[in-house]
């Protein structure tokens, strides 16, 4: 019998993380915990660091009940971008946000480690960087969100110039139904009731504003290897197809499942093969019924329109949007701006930046900096 992969979980506080761990905890022979990273979740993570035991361990933030735990486990201290590196460590799932993916993500693949992403802006800012990574040091990206995991599925066995258009599904978000005119005043409460998905505070916001679907966008466009004119994006209510691939024949695939996403987790820990027991209930097409689907409105929802336009432009254009986006979401998040500001916030530090085209990593991470400084102070007093 095959050792178990040993899995490296960045960001395991998280919703992804959690579920990565309850795929990992359901095929012991298959997988084991060999790093664990999180946030300032310091209870939830020397919870899991004691009941793990994992190799390696790092948090943001640290008090006396994780050193216990580190004790107990004796896990290691290791930085994220160390445990990409360390020797036993076959793959790295990325579940964390933000520019803290990033540097991970970087080294695994020039190892030639494949890397279970499940970080957005790892790819949206730095995506031309991340594929010279993967052709480096032969790595591979093997994509988490539900999304991208259903276009990879329906690309297996497939010649890439064979594709016409990727369709990435969007359920629309807590706010597809609300009247134009009462989104000034929703509350980041009401944002994070999303109908159909159990995700973590920042991505939810921003399915909310349609931010997320506009990200997925220049993140399918790296993963995949397809011009931002391939990819389209198409209203879903039940989040049951999760995307397609139109073919240039006219034959259209998609792949349809529950909204959960451990099949995903699962599907980018155990391939290429199929696991022999699904982590979810079935998919019942019968009871379900019917599925719907529409077109997005981009004008009550700019966000969409603001990040694809930012994937067209390239450059340092897509790390200035997804710095200032998550700024501005911490700021509607803490009731400093109206829901209908963060799109407000993006274009106005947008405005103020000039596009370096094919930057370097130095040159993304210092735009993100600037961007994420110009977001804070931006557009205060935005009208709605």
């Amino acid at each position: 019998m095959a050792q178990p992969k040993r899995i490296a979980v960045l960001g395991s506080t998280g919703s992804i993380g959690r579920q990565a761990l309850d795929v990992i905890r359901q095929f012991p022979d298959r997988f084991e915990v060999a790093a664990l990273a999180a946030g300032r979740n310091t209870a939830l993570f020397a919870e899991q660091v004691a009941a793990v035991r994992p190799r390696y361990a790092w948090a943001a933030a640290r008090d006396s009940a994780l050193d216990s735990a580190l004790d107990v486990s004796g896990a290691a201290w290791l930085p994220t971008e160390e445990m990409a590196l360390a020797p036993d460590v076959d793959i790295v799932l990325v579940g964390t946000a933000g520019a803290a993916g990033l540097m991970p993500t970087l080294n695994a693949l020039r190892l030639g480690r494949p890397v279970a992403i499940a970080n957005k802006e790892v790819l949206v800012m730095a995506g031309h960087i991340v594929r010279a990574a993967m052709r480096e040091g032969g790595g591979e990206l093997r994509p988490v969100d539900s999304e991208h995991s259903a276009i990879w599925q329906c690309l297996w066995g497939e010649e890439s110039h064979a594709v016409r258009r990727v369709l990435l599904t969007a359920s629309g978000g807590a706010f597809r139904d609300y009247d134009p005119a009462a989104l000034a005043a929703v509350t980041p409460e009401q944002a994070l009731n999303h109908p159909t998905w159990n995700m973590g505070p920042k991505i939810t916001i921003d399915s909310a504003s349609l931010m997320n679907k506009g990200m997925e966008t220049i993140e399918a466009m790296w993963l995949f290897d397809v011009p931002m004119e391939k990819v389209d994006v198409v209203l879903h209510r039940e989040s049951i197809v999760h995307s397609l691939v139109e073919f240039s024949d006219g034959s259209v695939k998609a792949q349809l499942g529950v909204p959960d996403m451990r099949l995903p987790i699962q599907c980018a820990l155990a391939y290429p093969e199929r696991m022999p027991e699904p982590p979810m209930p079935l998919l019942d097409l019968a009871k379900l019924g019917s599925l719907h689907f529409g077109t997005p409105d981009t004008h009550r929802f700019p966000c969409l329109r603001i990040a694809m336009e930012a994937g067209r432009q390239g450059g340092t254009v897509p790390a200035v949007m997804a710095a200032a986006d998550e700024i501005a979401v911490e700021r509607f998040m803490a009731h400093d701006i109206p829901f209908t500001a963060i799109p407000a916030v993006i274009e106005a530090v947008l405005s103020q930046h000039q596009r370096v085209d094919d930057p370097d990593l130095e040159t993304v991470l210092g735009v993100d900096a600037w961007a994420r400084q110009a977001a804070r102070s931006a557009a205060v007093g935005v009208s709605t």
